[in-house]
């Protein structure tokens, strides 16, 4: 992430400020089709020019006639007519398609940071058909049965609307899958954006969303972006290919529900700094109530890394003077006129008022509480809560609190695995990886810390915050990604502690959890049809996976492996001996079947490793009662 030297504005690795979605797709729908197929070469000679910046936004020069000038509103680029282009062919022009096309796309909505702002409206937006549940009452004068007739016309109008958009959603995201990230370039970015804003317009919320994110995932690919995780757009994937077969009926909010609440007693947590490729940045704190239940409060807005850092000190809203930073390190607020949405997030609404209160430490009540839970019970809460879809999870869900101590390079568990501990953001802006190499110099350490769970590393996990026993003993507390710590926070000198029966290897580093050899290998293949598409998935297909999957009890694994390489290699002829067009839906249904089982199986496989007390544990006894647990989910997919 970068910034404009001049006007401090958000951008993309490219320099450019984020665009919404809308803007980035109708500039590729003005193109005709012979400018649409030279889209990426241009897009690859853009990305190579200079962005000055102006006084409302940026300027690129992408020769030495033309110009493209880009007007940033709230730190995005809102309208088409913010996007202009100096030559003659414009707005339908290969310059003005290839820098929107380069710039980062910003969030489908807004930031958590502003709960209570409404989105915009646009034209689109009026004309849509409403997502409500209820019917408006008909106007006086106006007959039952003409308001019957009309809003069940609006009911059929709205519901083809929705197929239609879900059929253009299946396609944008099969053709995806197909072509793979190396395959995909503007082209299928926008056939997903346009089926993003279809899809919003009819009211399914939550598939616009999730193919948004697979569209910023692919920008981020091409442009080599470092955040860019291949698991990460596989997840993205299966999660839109499992949504749009759900029934065409389910409606999802615009936008969460922040409702007015009772005066909240809120005991800080800790603070996490927040950065997304999509231009934002900020930091958001998490606090418990009195009956344990988790509340955040963000102040996310268009920034950088250093803004993360900034808005820690920025004060709780309501009117207290105390910085989110402090709250979240001990401090404690009451809010009165608060309003929470559904996932536990605090809007800031024109009620909120706050004043100081005492806190508590990590080993008082009530958030002694929450490292009293077996890390198996956690660690499976925290899967489950992965498997919901994004915008249905509640905050804090994918939260461990786990007391250990440092051994060996990793972490011990009381009562769980060894770990790795992961910086969730190696950006030299945050402290994540420079107080996590200070904390490994320290065997025998004894640490309480807050983490997150990371699937597609079952051996590690992201370490948010830690607080241990410093020198003379005073209790040191720090939010990882905020707080530089240096040698005189930590002692330098620790007692070995004497092993006991119950523990002998408390300073050993015993072996991480891991998943089966073979599990591992079909999630690698999922993973790789994402990156390569069919046909890499058809060249790379042999028996010798699903072979090996049976062989240590996962059947139906092994039928999901064997689905897909026959799905992929198909290639079947006509009674004439014509060679028949491939079926991407199939293909489509045999990937989700595989990614669904094996997301499941890594779910079920981790926690029964969690819960595996001594070193001869072995993961594979029980493969075939994991394959027996997921398998109707699987084929029930796959059908």
């Amino acid at each position: 992430m970068t910034t404009t030297p001049s006007t401090g504005l958000p951008s993309g690795p490219s320099g450019l400020p984020p665009v919404t979605a809308e803007v980035a797709a109708g500039a590729l729908d003005l193109l005709p089709a012979r400018l649409r197929k030279r889209l990426d070469g241009a897009v690859a000679k853009v990305s190579g020019r200079p962005v000055e910046a102006t006084p409302d936004g940026v300027l690129v020069r992408v020769d030495e006639d033309t110009a493209v000038t880009l007007k940033v509103t709230n730190g995005i680029v809102a309208r088409a007519d913010d996007a202009v282009c100096g030559c003659l062919l414009a707005p339908a022009c290969l310059h003005r398609a290839a820098v929107l096309s380069l710039a980062p796309l910003a969030e489908d909505t807004a930031p958590p940071g502003a709960p209570d702002a409404a989105p915009p409206k646009t034209p689109e937006a009026e004309a849509a058909a409403p997502t409500g549940s209820t019917i408006a009452p008909a106007p006086a004068g106006t007959s039952t049965s003409t308001s019957t007739s009309t809003s069940t016309s609006t009911s059929t109008s709205l519901g083809t609307n929705r197929s239609t958009a879900l059929h253009t959603l299946r396609a944008a995201a099969t053709a995806v899958l197909v072509t793979g990230v190396t395959g995909s370039g503007a082209v299928h970015r926008a056939e997903l954006l346009h089926a993003a804003h279809s899809a919003r317009l009819a009211g399914l919320q939550l598939h616009s969303a999730a193919a948004v994110r697979i569209a910023r995932r692919l920008g981020e690919a091409r442009s080599e972006d470092p955040a860019f995780r291949l698991p990460e757009l596989s997840a993205e994937l299966a999660e839109l290919l499992d949504l749009v077969q759900r029934p065409a009926d389910a409606v999802t909010p615009a936008r969460r529900a922040y409702r007015p609440a009772k005066p909240l007693r809120l005991y800080g947590l800790f603070t996490e700094p927040v950065v997304t490729a999509s231009g934002y940045a900020g930091a958001t704190t998490y606090a418990v109530a009195p009956d344990g239940t988790l509340r955040t409060v963000s102040d996310v807005a268009p920034g950088g890394p250093e803004r993360a850092v900034q808005a820690a000190g920025s004060p709780v809203p309501g009117g207290c003077a105390l910085p989110l930073r402090a709250w979240g390190d001990g401090g404690g607020v009451i809010l009165t006129g608060p309003t929470v949405s559904p996932d536990g997030r605090i809007g800031g609404g024109a009620r909120l008022r706050s004043v100081r209160a005492a806190g508590a430490q990590w080993h008082e009540s009530p958030l002694d509480a929450l490292w009293q839970r077996p890390p198996a019970a956690q660690l499976a809460a925290a899967l489950d809560w992965l498997a919901e879809p994004a915008d249905d999870r509640t905050a804090g869900g994918d939260l461990l609190f786990l007391t250990g101590t440092v051994c060996g390079g990793g972490f011990r568990v009381v009562g769980g695995p060894a770990l790795q501990l992961l910086a969730p953001d190696e950006r030299p802006e945050l402290p994540y990886a420079e107080n996590l190499r200070l904390l490994a110099s320290r065997p025998g350490l004894a640490l309480r810390l807050i983490a997150r769970a990371v699937p597609d590393r079952p051996g590690g996990v992201h370490a948010l915050a830690a607080a241990w026993t410093g020198h003379d003993g005073e209790s040191v507390r720090a939010d990882l990604g905020l707080r530089r710590l240096n040698r005189s926070h930590v002692p330098a000198h620790i007692p070995a502690p004497v092993p006991t029966q119950t523990d002998p290897l408390h300073l050993v580093a015993a072996a991480p959890p891991a998943l089966p050899v073979e599990l591992d290998l079909l999630r690698r293949a999922v993973d790789r049809t994402v990156a390569g598409g069919r046909a890499v998935t058809a060249a790379s297909a042999d028996g010798e996976l699903p072979r090996r999957l049976r062989a240590v009890g996962l059947a139906t694994g092994a039928d999901c492996a064997l689905s897909l390489a026959e799905t992929a290699a198909d290639r079947r002829h006509d009674a004439l001996g014509r060679l028949l067009p491939a079926d991407p839906d199939a293909f489509a249904a045999a990937w989700l079947a595989a990614a669904v089982y094996t997301s499941a199986a890594v779910r079920s496989l981790l926690s029964a490793a969690w819960s595996a007390t001594g070193p001869d544990h072995d993961t594979r006894a029980i493969s075939g009662t994991v394959d027996r647990t997921v398998a109707p989910r699987s084929a029930s997919d796959q059908a």
